[in-house]
C-alpha cells in the first residue's frame, strides 16, 4: 500500500507549490521582467522557492513596525512613523524594552558656517510640510521588490565587500577622499553639495560620505558612516538619498544601511533614513548642500548625528563597536563608486557631480568646512590633510583651503571617457 501524503518543506503540498509558482511570476511580472522569453527559462525549485518566499516574509515583517501615520511620498515612498520605542534598533538584546535617550551636549564650535549655496536638507516626502507625531519616528517602508533586488535575503541592507579606501580600490569599490589619520578623533563634520550622479547597471552605486573609522584594515575595522547615495539595487531608482552604515568587522556580517538592522537608534520624528533628499545641485545651476556632524557623546559613549540645520537624527550606542568604543583613528571624507562590469570596461558611473574636479563651483562637486571633534569635544580645523584618488583618469580630487571654506575639496568624475577605459 501506498504511503499516505505528506507534505514537508522539501515536498510542499500541491496547493502551496502552485500558489509559490503564481507569486513567482507575480513578482517577475511586478518587476518588469515577464516577457516570454523570461518565463521560459525560468527554473522553478519549488521547495526552494517556498523557503525564500517565507524568508522574505519574515524579513519585511521584522523590519516594517507598527505604525500610528503612514505618509505617502511623491516618490512612491511609503513613510510609516513608528513609536520610537518600537523601532528596530530596539530588537538588539542590549536595548531590548528601552527607550532613546535624550539629546548630548554638541561639540563646542558648534554653529552655522558661511553659506553661499542653499540647504538641501528637505526630504522629498517632507516637503508638504509632513512630519511624523511627537513620540514617533519616521522609518521608510520596505518592499518585497526591495528584498528580492538584494543578492540575497541574508545579504539584503549590507554592501557585499569593504568600502574603506586604503592602498587600493577593493572588489570594484573606487575612491576620492581626503583624509585625516594619526590621532584620536571623536567626530567629523562637513557640508557636502548634493547631486543624482548617472548609475549605469542596478547593481553599481554612487555615494558622497564622511567615514569616522577605528582599528585596522583587516577583519576588525570599525566604521561609522553617512552621506548621500544613489543605489538602484537598494532603493529600486536614481535619487540621491540620505543614509548611514556601520560595521564593527570589516562589513563581513556585522551592520548596514540605515534601519535595516538592530543598531542606530532614530529620535528625530521629521528626517526618514533611505529617503530622498530634495533639491538637489544642477551643473551651472543652483548648489545645494547637507552638513553633517558625527560625534561622541563624551558622557555616555555614544556616536550621534546630525542632519541639515541642527536636526538630531540619533545615534550608533557605544556597545555595537570594539575600537571605536573609545575613539576613531582615521577620518575620510569623498566620493565612492562601485564597479562590477565583468568585460574589461571601466563603468561610466558617475562620482559626485559627474565633472572632474578642475571645472570647480557650479560644475563639480564639493566637501566644504571640514573639521574633526578633539578629546574635549571641541570642532577644530584639520590638520596634516590629505587628498588620494585610486583612479584619478576616472574620478579626481583636489584639495585647498580658504577663510570661507575652511578645507574644502572638488572631486568626481564621469568614470568611463577617453582617458579611462
Amino acid at each position: 500500500m501506498a504511503a499516505p501524503y505528506s507534505p514537508s518543506p522539501s515536498h510542499p503540498h500541491p496547493t502551496a507549490t502552485a500558489l509559490v509558482l503564481l507569486l513567482l511570476l507575480l513578482h517577475v511580472a511586478l518587476l518588469g521582467k515577464c516577457t516570454a522569453a523570461a518565463v521560459a527559462n525560468v527554473t522553478f525549485r519549488p521547495g526552494e522557492e517556498l523557503r525564500r518566499y517565507r524568508r522574505v516574509q519574515s524579513l519585511l515583517t521584522r523590519l516594517n513596525k507598527p505604525s500610528v501615520r503612514t505618509i505617502q511620498s511623491p516618490d512612491g515612498d511609503l513613510i510609516d512613523c513608528v513609536p520610537a520605542h518600537l523601532q528596530p534598533a530596539f530588537d538588539h538584546p542590549r536595548l531590548h524594552g528601552q527607550r532613546p535617550l535624550g539629546p548630548p551636549a554638541r561639540p563646542s564650535g558648534h554653529h552655522r558656517r558661511p553659506n553661499d549655496t542653499a540647504d538641501a536638507g528637505v526630504q522629498l516626502w517632507a516637503v508638504s510640510g509632513a512630519s511624523c507625531p511627537e513620540g514617533s519616528v519616521p522609518v521608510r517602508r520596505i518592499t518585497e521588490a526591495d528584498v528580492l533586488r538584494a543578492s540575497s535575503v541574508r545579504r539584503f541592507g549590507r554592501v557585499p565587500t569593504a568600502r574603506v579606501r586604503h592602498d587600493s580600490a577593493a572588489g570594484g569599490h573606487e575612491h576620492a577622499v581626503g583624509y585625516v589619520a594619526g590621532d584620536e578623533y571623536y567626530g567629523a563634520r562637513a557640508s557636502i553639495n548634493v547631486w543624482a550622479p548617472k548609475v549605469s547597471t542596478p547593481t553599481e552605486f554612487s555615494l558622497s560620505q564622511i567615514w569616522v573609522i577605528g582599528g585596522t584594515f583587516g577583519n576588525d575595522l570599525n566604521t561609522i558612516e553617512a552621506g548621500w547615495q544613489v543605489s538602484p539595487q537598494l532603493y529600486g531608482d536614481n535619487s540621491p538619498r540620505f543614509f548611514t552604515y556601520w560595521t564593527t568587522d570589516a562589513y563581513q556580517t556585522t551592520g548596514c544601511y540605515n534601519l535595516l538592522c538592530s543598531g542606530f537608534v532614530q529620535t528625530n520624528s521629521r528626517i526618514a533614513m533611505g529617503a530622498a533628499i530634495s533639491p538637489t545641485s544642477g551643473y551651472k545651476g543652483g548648489q545645494f548642500d547637507i552638513s553633517l556632524l558625527i560625534w561622541k557623546d563624551p558622557n555616555h559613549g555614544n556616536w550621534w548625528l546630525e542632519f541639515g540645520s541642527g536636526e538630531l537624527v540619533g545615534y550608533w550606542p557605544s556597545f555595537l563597536f570594539s575600537h571605536l568604543e573609545s575613539h576613531a583613528s582615521m577620518v575620510q571624507f569623498g566620493g565612492e563608486v562601485v564597479d562590477t562590469r565583468a568585460d574589461g570596461s571601466h563603468t561610466a558611473t558617475q562620482m559626485g557631480s559627474g565633472h572632474f574636479p578642475g571645472e570647480g563651483f557650479g560644475r563639480s562637486s564639493y566637501f566644504r568646512n571640514l573639521e574633526v571633534v578633539d578629546w574635549d569635544n571641541s570642532l577644530i580645523p584639520l590638520n596634516t590633510f590629505h587628498v588620494t584618488a585610486d583612479h584619478p583618469n576616472c574620478y579626481d580630487i583636489q584639495g585647498g583651503v580658504n577663510a570661507v571654506w575652511g578645507n574644502y575639496f572638488y572631486y568626481g568624475g564621469p568614470g568611463r571617457n577617453v582617458r579611462c577605459t
